[in-house]
């Protein structure tokens, strides 16, 4: 059967309508959930055939509730679903939005679309039987932020519903008639004539309900205790890593700076013995300078880290341009690079697109990546840096003719304080910073690194970051 129902329609302004007007109460869509569990349970318990009038929120844990009843009572009751489901054919064919309907009839109902858009923020269940009758409304109010089916505000917050129950027979029977009189339809009505809706259920039934009610209500505190107390042991869990990572990052901190601090009190008591001859003078003198170099490296790098991990999370993506940064990177190390005798070059097309990476980033992954190269690098040796088009991403791969990278040591490389040998025998070596503040500004851009390499023939570090794709085709 196919029947179109009156523009203007509204339950939940009908049940509003009434002398006088029923209570409303703020309820979460969870309370409105178990309101109608409560229902479903008291219908099979007591084996009520009866007519269901349903328009839910969308979702299988409100479809699941009228399917337990369906499958418990069986064909003999029956069941009008007007979940509203919009069809872009019954739209440009007819005009009309379909309300699918699942019953033993298997009615068909349609709305126009220019239904009162209040209809479609209400829920309703309407049982029907000569033993019980009730009726539950919910209206989920118009907000300026978006809210979604289950009533979710802003991420994290609920937005109660307005909800009106009542077991009166005569509001109950208003608002059959009322629906009944808006079917614009000269077939058989869908409640019969004959039926009246009892003035009041009986008091068992109620008492009953109540129970189930109260039951179903104490499940949903203990779920709720239950997922609270999990979310509690989860953040102290994090906190108690974070601390423990802390914990472990002081103590490596600790030990890097103490490591030149060593070496240099020992060159200064070297440097006090009246026997010392000026070349082993030099030599303490330039282990003074070497590690000195590497407690300012050291004190510098986890200063980086520290700023960057601070700031990873505020920091926003920027749409860049790789051969407006790489060149000015290059050209910068190029007169350091010819005087150890290795030779640098580029190639990055100017008509690579744009690429995401976080503010400022780009630039300071370049530094620390061809720095890397040119220092692993020995005299007549080569560094490329190279960019293309992989996918959706840019890649620019950073190919030198080091001293390379033996394999044990590769997944090891992007490790705090990781150092991998020193390209000379003065070389105080970094802070082994350097590489995992790459990996973190990548990660936080939507980009990777990899690296391969093989001892004495060289290393290539290849970055991607995302390309820019511009909206709407333009």
């Amino acid at each position: 059967m196919n029947v179109a129902l009156a523009q203007n329609l509204s339950i939940y302004q009908l049940a509003l309508g009434m002398q006088p007007p029923p209570q409303t109460l703020p309820l979460s869509p969870a309370t409105l959930l178990s309101l109608i569990r409560a229902q479903i349970d008291l219908l099979i318990e007591q084996q009520i055939l009866a007519t269901l009038w349903v328009k839910l929120p969308p979702g299988k844990i409100w479809d699941s509730e009228i399917q337990r009843y369906n499958q418990q009572i069986g064909v003999s009751s029956t069941i009008y679903n007007c979940q509203i489901e919009e069809s872009l054919g019954a739209v440009e064919d007819t005009g009309s939005v379909e309300i699918s309907a699942s019953s033993s009839a298997n009615h068909n109902l349609f709305v126009p679309t220019q239904l009162d858009p209040q209809i479609r923020r209400e829920y309703f269940i309407i049982v029907l039987s000569p033993q019980f009758c009730s009726l539950t409304l919910a209206y989920r109010p118009l907000k300026r932020s978006k809210i979604d089916l289950w009533g979710r505000l802003d991420g994290n917050k609920t937005a109660k519903l307005q909800a009106i129950t009542t077991f009166e027979g005569k509001i109950i029977q208003r608002v059959l008639n009322k629906i009944e009189h808006s079917i614009n339809s000269k077939l058989s009505p869908f409640i019969p004539n004959s039926f009246i809706c009892p003035p009041t259920p009986e008091p068992t039934l109620l008492t009953q309900l109540l129970a189930k009610q109260l039951q179903r209500q104490e499940e949903i505190n203990y779920q709720i205790f239950t997922n609270r107390i999990a979310k509690i042991q989860q953040q102290k869990q994090k906190l108690h890593r974070k601390e423990q990572l802390n914990d472990e990052y002081l103590s490596n901190v600790c030990q890097e700076l103490r490591i030149p601090l060593t070496h240099m009190k020992t060159a200064l008591s070297l440097l006090n013995s009246p026997s010392l001859k000026a070349p082993q003078k030099q030599r303490y003198l330039q282990m003074l300078s070497n590690q000195c170099d590497r407690q300012n490296s050291l004190i510098t790098g986890v200063l980086e880290l520290m700023q960057s991990e601070r700031n990873l999370e505020r920091m926003n993506l920027e749409s860049v341009r790789l051969a407006d940064i790489v060149p000015g990177v290059v050209s910068t190390y190029q007169p350091l690079a010819q005087e150890k005798g290795v030779m640098v070059a580029y190639t990055v097309p100017t008509e690579l697109p744009d690429v995401w990476c976080v503010s400022g980033g780009l630039k300071q992954i370049l530094i620390n990546l061809l720095s890397n190269s040119i220092k692993f690098t020995r005299a007549g040796g080569e560094v490329w840096v190279r960019g293309r088009v992989h996918g959706d991403y840019v890649q620019l791969e950073f190919c030198d003719t080091g001293i390379g990278i033996a394999e044990n040591e590769i997944p090891q490389i992007f490790n705090r304080f990781y150092r991998v040998r020193p390209s000379a025998p003065n070389d105080p070596g970094g802070a082994g910073l350097g590489l995992t503040i790459v990996q973190q500004l990548l990660w936080r851009s939507g980009g990777s690194i990899f690296v391969k390499s093989k001892q004495f023939e060289g290393s290539t570090f290849t970055i991607q970051l995302p390309i820019v794709h511009l909206k709407n085709g333009q």
